[in-house]
């Protein structure tokens, strides 16, 4: 048995049933509880976004825990992720996308709300919070029971995702794949042979800069991350919404027939793809798995962060927070997904498009192929653009996920500091390396340890869904308005 098939037996395991229905449920089950708060609340949590810190307690402001989660989400997911989903899936797999993102929207207030509730300050001053804290210290005052065994998984869990999963292989391979297609797509620049593929030099500089740069900010810990990340992540979503409206622009008389197609297909994928595509199972699978991926929902990952705010209310920054994943999914996603639904559907039939060698395009390659198709134009102009996206969409997120798991591996080790040096090192050396790793290998890798991050995390939030639901009934009684909340 070959490593994919070993690799793939994994994934359909971990991402079987019991995942999908536990994250869908505990979405669901938040929504109901919190009475569709995601829904009602969403305008005031956007107003919210650049309120002031008011908290003795805390690092950053919430709008730079925000974009600190935002740099971990907003990543090759809404490039590469969205098209794999669609390539394996069908145009269906966007809806199943969009599913887990309005129910997920309650999922990660809940989280985010309740890492501030039961965050601690070490004697050092900054601040320890996270899933693994909200189990540790909530299950057990609701329960009576010790839960640390479970903070402890979801704390290793979360270390794995950082260094196999999310932050490292996914980001550099999604950047360096990027950069090669602009340069050299034929790979006639040859730097080495490995395992009978070639790579081109541009690949090898690509890979060696971002390392680079990567170790430069990740040795200055979170405040030098956060900076960076409160300067690139506006800058980034701007310039990839701007690209993505234009192609919607242009084609606006065709979103209404994409739009039907996804629907239709989140149910039929093979009756609009000419049978090119897997079953329904498959679609939701790959939609609702790639749109974790991205917008981190359920992970408890977004929850890290947002423990560190300078605020004193838990709700406060769960509103805020709740939006990364509107930001991310609804609207980052919804972009790249209707562009390569528009970009090749034809007489309502859905077919992937292929290259010179007759293989069949796929992450960010469909992804390249679907704007070029639509934008029109020389080709190089859109791919220099997109390349630039997910440069910095993929940057920031490797700098993301290694403080989120910086910070799990600090709950591990009692806040030895020895062992979160020797971390970074070792991440460093990670992301040197993904590059080299094949694409299939990259995703699968992060989508088990995803999967496995999400257990943890979810147990506790259906366990703490009454603990939330009445922090927050009291906080908008105490506060039914902004302007109340701001006196």
């Amino acid at each position: 048995m070959s490593f994919d098939s070993i690799l793939n037996a994994i994934d359909d395991i971990v991402w079987g049933r019991p995942t999908i229905i536990l994250i869908l449920a505990t979405g669901l089950l938040l929504t109901i509880r919190l009475r569709g708060m995601q829904f009602s609340k969403l305008i005031r949590a956007f107003k919210s976004i650049f309120r002031k810190g008011d908290g003795e307690s805390g690092e950053v402001s919430s709008f730079g825990a925000l974009c600190t989660a935002l740099s971990a989400t907003i990543g090759t997911g809404n490039i590469v992720g969205v098209a794999t989903a669609i390539a394996a899936g069908g145009p269906g797999a966007l809806f199943w996308m969009w599913l887990a993102a309005l129910v997920g929207t309650a999922t990660k207030y809940a989280e985010c709300m309740l890492s501030v509730k039961y965050r601690e300050q070490a004697a050092d001053g900054h601040v320890l919070g996270g899933p693994f804290y909200t189990i540790e210290k909530g299950m057990k005052e609701v329960t009576g029971f010790s839960w640390k065994w479970l903070a402890v998984l979801f704390a290793v869990f979360g270390v794995c995702v950082g260094l196999f999963g999310i932050g490292t292989f996914t980001q550099i391979n999604g950047i360096a794949s990027a950069v090669k297609n602009a340069f050299d797509p034929e790979t006639k620049y040859v730097a080495f042979n490995l395992f009978g593929l070639n790579y081109s030099w541009s690949t090898v500089i690509a890979g060696a800069l971002v390392t680079i740069f990567s170790a430069l900010v990740i040795i200055g810990g979170l405040k030098r991350i956060s900076k960076v990340a409160q300067v690139i992540v506006p800058f980034m979503a701007v310039l990839y919404v701007f690209l993505g409206v234009s192609v919607l622009v242009m084609n606006a008389t065709k979103i209404p027939a994409a739009l039907s197609l996804i629907f239709h297909a989140a149910f039929a994928p093979k009756a609009v793809t000419g049978g090119m595509v897997g079953t329904m199972m498959i679609a939701m699978q790959k939609g609702i798995a790639r749109g974790i991926f991205s917008n981190e929902a359920g992970l408890g990952s977004a929850a890290i962060a947002a423990s560190t705010a300078q605020v004193e209310e838990p709700v406060a920054q769960g509103l805020v927070s709740m939006t990364g994943t509107f930001i991310d999914t609804i609207i980052v996603c919804t972009m790249t997904g209707l562009s390569i639904v528009i970009a090749f559907t034809n007489n309502g039939v859905f077919t992937l498009p292929v290259n010179s060698a007759g293989e069949v395009l796929r992450g960010v390659d469909l992804t390249s192929a679907a704007f070029n198709t639509v934008l029109g134009g020389d080709g190089i102009s859109v791919q220099f653009l997109l390349m630039i996206c997910l440069i910095f969409f993929a940057f920031t997120t490797i700098l993301g996920w290694d403080y989120y798991s910086e910070r799990c591996l600090e709950y591990l080790t009692n806040g030895k500091l020895k062992a979160v040096m020797a971390y970074r090192i070792i991440y460093i050396i990670a992301v040197a390396i993904g590059p080299y790793m094949t694409i299939s290998q990259v995703w699968t890798i992060a989508d088990i340890t995803n999967g496995l991050m999400a257990w943890p995390n979810c147990i506790a939030l259906i366990v703490l869904s009454g603990v939330a639901a009445k922090t927050t009934q009291d906080f908008f009684k105490k506060y039914p308005t902004l302007e109340s909340e701001n006196k």
